[in-house]
């Protein structure tokens, strides 16, 4: 059985299929993506799950709108829209699990009747306001007045739509007894919810006592959904049967080896607005059925246009693809975790894009990757030069590139992804400044510092090699592209390079290949 001090398993939220992807969606797949294949490259066996929820009364009525099926509807957007979102930013997922899977649907119902079965579940009567778009009833704190269309009514705050009265006889989770177990854990565990604000903001919202948690809902209301195992005149709550899908694709109800060798997540990533699910139903349902907690629930930030969180419903929904199909992946996955702090709230322009692209990657990476290889197969014929002595100059390269590794690694594991590519761009503008300082076209010139020139030339290679393995995680086109034009042919495949050898000087075997390289990323026209 693997060691579980070397597995990483780190999950997405699962998506409502009731509507196309986002850049809001994929910059949560590209985060969890990057922290993941990071921790490949640190050794340890990683895994990936994201996925697609598809209960609910959301999708029910989605699909009627649509003159379809709720089970037709969710299979036609989960493979128009949803699977080649993965293929869109490049994620590297182990497993995507869709809650109408019968092996999600069959252990839901073990989980549901484990937690009857120990009386955390009773029958009981509820009124309150729902909204369909959270699913979810809402307190007054989380219902603001209507405006406008909805002038007189009251409408979600996160929605501005109208919220509905609901009064049902349900089966009722009774999360009321959890809330001194959760704070004993959250003091215990400060680190189980990040980032600080996140952590505070749960802390809060518990203190003040929980309510327990309406988790059925009557097939004669609707019928979309996994039926209760007791009682098949009512269907799961669909956040209670979503949650669930953290345990039922790595083996729970079924396969206890698997299951045991991979729980819990070392993160859980979420967006801050499904934080509560997340930090406070989801332990406390771990707890009832005696299963250990994940070991930290992530909430980040919103992306914003114009102001506003990126919204569908409000238009400021922007596809993915209308940013790679001009930009690429790697220029989306490298814009979204750099130019925001993970963790906040962000701000997406257009004109930022552009601008970071053309400086950090066009000019900044880009350029120096090109450069590099050009001169090494024109004043070396395409062979990795035999470096002399290293001078002063030299060695600063050597230190910042390992204190480039040390800084990233430091970043990634306290989940600041923006820190971890800030850091290793100190060594993309110092490999740049150190060029414009040596000026190896001037050595060239001179068959006297013909030694030199190696020096130098082998000196900018091996930085490329340190990018190329740092970068990897973030820019995997990129950089197995750069990787295959300087290193691919003596030291394997990049994915397997170890993040803690990058800095290790002098893996570049004098007389190996250089390639040409095409530009990374070529200056885009501006219309």
């Amino acid at each position: 059985m693997p060691n579980k001090k070397n597995r990483f398993y780190a999950t997405t939220p699962i998506f409502y299929v009731n509507d196309a992807p986002h850049i809001g969606h994929a910059y949560t797949e590209v985060a969890a993506d990057v922290l993941t294949r990071w921790h490949h490259q640190r050794g340890e066996e990683s895994f990936l799950l994201t996925g697609t929820d598809e209960h609910g009364e959301k999708i029910l009525r989605t699909a009627a709108a649509n003159n379809s099926t709720p089970q037709a509807w969710a299979d036609q957007l989960v493979k128009s829209a949803w699977l080649p979102l993965l293929e869109t930013i490049n994620i590297n997922n182990q497993d995507f699990i869709r809650t109408t899977e019968p092996r999600h649907e069959r252990n839901v119902q073990k989980f549901l009747q484990a937690l009857y079965d120990k009386g955390f579940i009773y029958q009981g009567s509820y009124e309150g306001n729902y909204c369909v778009g959270c699913e979810e009833y809402k307190t007054d704190a989380d219902v603001m007045p209507g405006e406008g269309e909805y002038a007189g009514q009251v409408v979600c705050a996160i929605h501005s739509k109208p919220i509905e009265k609901l009064s049902e006889t349900n089966y009722f989770f009774k999360l009321s007894e959890f809330a001194k177990p959760l704070l004993d854990y959250y003091e215990a565990h400060p680190n189980f919810v990040q980032p600080e604000s996140a952590r505070n903001e749960v802390v809060a919202f518990v203190r003040r006592g929980l309510d327990d948690l309406s988790i059925s809902r009557s097939k004669e209301k609707f019928d979309w959904g996994i039926d209760i195992p007791w009682d098949d005149s009512h269907i799961t709550y669909v956040w209670f049967d979503a949650l669930l899908n953290y345990i039922t694709a790595i083996g729970y109800g079924e396969d206890e080896a698997k299951f045991k060798s991979i729980w819990p997540p070392k993160v859980q990533i979420v967006g801050k607005d499904i934080l509560r699910f997340h930090a406070v139903i989801w332990p406390a349902m771990l707890m009832a059925a005696g299963l250990e907690l994940p070991k930290q629930v992530f909430g980040h930030g919103w992306l914003l246009v114009g102001g506003e969180k990126m919204s569908k419903s409000k238009l400021t929904g922007i596809a993915p693809s209308q940013i790679t199909d001009t930009f690429g992946s790697d220029a989306f996955r490298f814009y979204f975790m750099r130019a925001i702090a993970f963790g906040q709230d962000g701000s997406f322009s257009w004109e930022d894009l552009s601008a970071r692209y053309e400086s950090d990657l066009a000019n900044g990476f880009g350029n120096l990757a090109s450069r590099v290889i050009a001169m090494v197969n024109r004043y070396f014929e395409g062979s990795v030069p035999k470096h002399g002595h290293y001078t002063d100059a030299d060695k600063k390269i050597q230190q910042v590139a390992a204190k480039a590794v040390a800084d990233a690694d430091a970043a990634i594991e306290k989940l600041a992804i923006h820190e971890a590519i800030a850091a290793i761009w100190v060594l993309v503008d110092e490999l740049n400044g150190y060029i414009t300082v040596q000026e190896p076209w001037a050595l060239a010139k001179d068959e006297a510092k013909r030694d030199r020139l190696a020096t130098v030339l082998y000196t900018c290679l091996e930085g490329l090699r340190v990018l190329a393995i740092l970068l990897a995680p973030v820019m995997p086109k990129a950089t197995n592209a750069l990787w295959n034009a300087i290193a691919e042919i003596n030291l394997g495949e990049l994915e397997d390079q170890p993040i803690s050898k990058a800095a290790v000087w002098g893996q570049l075997s004098h007389g190996a290949a250089v390639r040409e390289i095409e530009a990374l990323f070529p200056r885009i026209e501006q219309e």
